[in-house]
This record gives structure tokens, C-alpha cells and sequence, in this order.
């Protein structure tokens, strides 16, 4: 590690597992003092005091907007400020077989954490930094945001309305140098799969992961899993000042999949 958030502060929502652990863990391994945030306490908690002093866990549930506040409010009031924030909490949604059976009984949640959170999150950290100096705010969206697909269709929907807010403010935030940018994970092994098809026995879930684990392999170029690594990885340089000139952007962290389908050479 080179220490290249040595001196910041970061939050970051949905922080206790998956791709918001990863995210935590690198920063606060960069130098940064992270405050983050999940509905998930117990394993919150844990990953805090493993990391000592370098980050701060706040029991956090982002329907509830004022929670998201009481975030930048921790960062600004217990570490002098806030110079990245990454709006990562999300939810999947309930996968069903057909569009034509989906009841839409998820559509509020599912935008509520996914859309509105991530703007709410886009405005709270937005206010601090455009009275001091500025910084980076990074939206997670997907490339399912991207990539038009079968399945999922409110999750898909709410990760392109995340693409075109992250666009649009962007815009509007970039006089007060403030930069917004955001990644699109796609083909990584993370839980999220899994709770997409809740309800279904265990032998039936292994064997839905495993087809859909199949199926974005064999779309994807590059052959090698993506991880949680390398989502942080690119979340590190737009929280950087590498990125100091990139504003407005989407990153696909994908192994090549929404660059196009795989050609079968044949010998």
C-alpha cells in the first residue's frame, strides 16, 4: 500500500460485506479515516474494531435519509471533514422467472436504496465539500445499468436511472470542484446472485448460481473472476487525485463484458 489517502476522510454506505468491505478495507488501508455505514451492526461492528482507529461503524439504514446525514455529520464532526464519498449500499431485488409474474412487490425498496439513497448521499456529501475545496463522490451502479438483460428488471432500472443522476449532477457539482464519477461492477463474486433468487431451496439456489456463474463467464473476455480487489482498485483512483481531471464517467469493472459478446474462433 503507498498511503495515497493518507490525510482523508472517506464514507462509505452498505460497508460491512461485499464490495462496500473491500472499499473499506482499501481505503482505510491507503492512509484514509473511513466512516461507514450498514444494516448489518453486528458485522459492522466487527470490521471497525478489526481496523482499529482508521475506521468508524455507525449502524446505518439508507431508507431512512437521516441516517445518511448523520454519516458526512460523523466524518465532518469527528475527522475535520470529508474529501471522498461512495454511495454503495444496494439491493438486487427478487429474480423471477418472468417479467409477466413479477409483482413489482419490491419496486419501492429497491429504488429507495438504489436510487434515492445514492442521490441523497450525492447531496449531503455534495454540501460539505462545495464550501470546502471540493472533492470525489463515486456512485456504485452496475452493468446491468448498461447492458440491456433478461431478469431483474427493477434493479436494472434503478442502476441506469444511478448512471444518468451520477451524469447529470455531475455537471452541476463540477463549479464547486466536485467530482462525480461512478463503477459498474459486472461478474463478481459477491452474495448478491444469491439473494436475487431468495426463496428457493438450497439445492435449487446452488445450482441458479452456478448457471448464472457459468453464463457470465462465457460472456465475459477476459477470463479471470473479477474480485472485490478489483473494484477497489478502481474506486481508489477516482478518490484520488488522479482522477482530479475525471468527472462524469462510468467505469465498467467487467472483464470486458459490455465491450461485446465473445467470438468462438473455430480451428
Amino acid at each position: 500500500m503507498s498511503d495515497e489517502l493518507a490525510g482523508k476522510v472517506a464514507v462509505i454506505t452498505g460497508g460491512a460485506s461485499g464490495l462496500g468491505e473491500g472499499l473499506v478495507r482499501r481505503f482505510a488501508a491507503e492512509g484514509a479515516q473511513v466512516v461507514f455505514g450498514d444494516v448489518d451492526a453486528e458485522r459492522g461492528k466487527a470490521v471497525a474494531e478489526e481496523l482499529g482507529s482508521a475506521a468508524r461503524f455507525l449502524p446505518c439504514d439508507v431508507t431512512d435519509l437521516s441516517q445518511i446525514t448523520a454519516l458526512v455529520g460523523t466524518a465532518v464532526g469527528e475527522f475535520g471533514g470529508l474529501h471522498a464519498m461512495v454511495n454503495n449500499a444496494g439491493i438486487s431485488g427478487t429474480m423471477h422467472r418472468r417479467f409477466l409474474d413479477d409483482d413489482l412487490a419490491d419496486f419501492d425498496a429497491v429504488l429507495r436504496i438504489n436510487l434515492r439513497a445514492v442521490m441523497a448521499g450525492t447531496r449531503d456529501a455534495g454540501r460539505h465539500m462545495a464550501e470546502n475545496g471540493g472533492g470525489s463522490i463515486l456512485n456504485l451502479t452496475s452493468i446491468g445499468g448498461i447492458q440491456a438483460g433478461a431478469g431483474v428488471q427493477t434493479y436494472r432500472a434503478s442502476k441506469a436511472a444511478v448512471i444518468q443522476f451520477t451524469k447529470s449532477v455531475a455537471i452541476e457539482l463540477a463549479h464547486h470542484e466536485i467530482r462525480v464519477n461512478a463503477i459498474a461492477p459486472g461478474n463478481i463474486r459477491t452474495s448478491i446472485v444469491r439473494k436475487s433468487a431468495a426463496g428457493e431451496d438450497r439445492e435449487r439456489l446452488e445450482a441458479f448460481e452456478a448457471k448464472i456463474r457459468t453464463q457470465m463467464r462465457d460472456d465475459r473476455p477476459l477470463k479471470r473472476e473479477g474480485t472485490v480487489d478489483d473494484v477497489a482498485e478502481a474506486a481508489l483512483y477516482f478518490a484520488t487525485d488522479r482522477s482530479r481531471y475525471v468527472t462524469g464517467t462510468v467505469l465498467p469493472v467487467d472483464g470486458g463484458t459490455v465491450a461485446g459478446k465473445v467470438i468462438v474462433r473455430r480451428s
